[in-house]
């Protein structure tokens, strides 16, 4: 079986499973059993897959047909531009959150040596990726979970982020606001019970502890705004992840603490994903 023969075969049976994005699947699998990138596959479609490519190759179509995640079978993702480190025990970075990032970063550059908070960080990639792009920033990121704190440390040492500090703590307990930052930022868990009900088959295989929020939903945006205002400098800056349909609760948590110039961008797909008020 050639590389070609390879991708049909691959986008047909990620369909037939059910798989949504089968065809960026299956460009994905087989960029990642063949090492080549996507010029490289165009110029070498014709090869024939190795016995180990082949097997490797069968083994992930059989894992994605039971919808455990594409992210968790090649243990890495990209968020930003840069890879992390994923796997079980730890939230799957995804596209909807740069949105949030690029809002934070779009803050920071107006700020001098500003220092950050990454609360619920889990693989790090909100808190690495400012870090990152703002050098002269400071950002701690905090994570209860060893599972998912493992994954941060590892993601802080593969993208060289020596600005960058992992604590463990918990975010409902209060942990780090006794100290002063320019922004905070998280995406807290989100999801009520009902929600998870319904979720994809994929989200069902990463950690509940990252995903569930009792009730309503929202409550650890009011813990977050409640243990950490006083955190936030003056001027400083507060900034969510959203599910859907939670864009105006959130603003109004906001709003309600006394935030200013509370705003929502959305994503994307055209879903209000971000939400974030200023301090004065």
């Amino acid at each position: 079986m050639n590389i070609f023969e390879a991708y049909n075969n691959t986008k047909k049976a990620l369909e037939k499973a059910g798989i949504e994005d089968y065809v960026f699947e299956a460009k994905q699998i087989i960029k990642h059993i063949t090492g080549f990138s996507n010029s490289e596959i165009l110029m070498n479609y014709t090869n024939t897959l190795t016995e180990f490519q082949s097997n490797n190759l069968t083994a992930i179509i059989k894992q994605r047909e039971l919808r455990y995640p594409l992210q968790y079978i090649f243990g890495e993702w990209a968020f930003y531009g840069r890879d992390y480190y994923v796997g079980p025990g730890v939230l799957v970075p995804r596209a909807d959150t740069e949105i949030l990032v690029e809002k934070c970063i779009e803050i920071l550059k107006e700020k001098e040596k500003p220092k950050v908070l990454d609360l619920c960080t889990g693989s790090g990639c909100i808190g690495i990726t400012i870090a990152k792009e703002i050098p002269l920033s400071t950002v701690v990121i905090l994570e209860k979970f060893p599972e998912a704190a493992r994954y941060a440390e590892r993601n802080i040492e593969r993208n060289s982020a020596e600005n960058a500090k992992l604590v463990t703590g918990d975010v409902l307990k209060g942990d780090l606001s006794g100290e002063s930052f320019d922004l905070i930022v998280s995406n807290p868990p989100y999801i009520n019970e009902e929600e998870m009900n319904i979720i994809s088959p994929e989200t069902k295989y990463e950690p509940e502890t990252a995903l569930l929020s009792p009730g309503d939903g929202l409550d650890f945006y009011r813990a977050i705004t409640d243990n950490y205002k006083d955190s936030i400098k003056k001027n400083g800056v507060l900034a969510f992840e959203v599910g859907i349909g939670k864009s105006q609760a959130v603003k109004k948590l906001l709003d309600d603490a006394g935030f200013k110039k509370t705003e929502i961008k959305k994503d994307l797909n055209g879903v209000d994903r971000a939400v974030y008020g200023f301090k004065e």
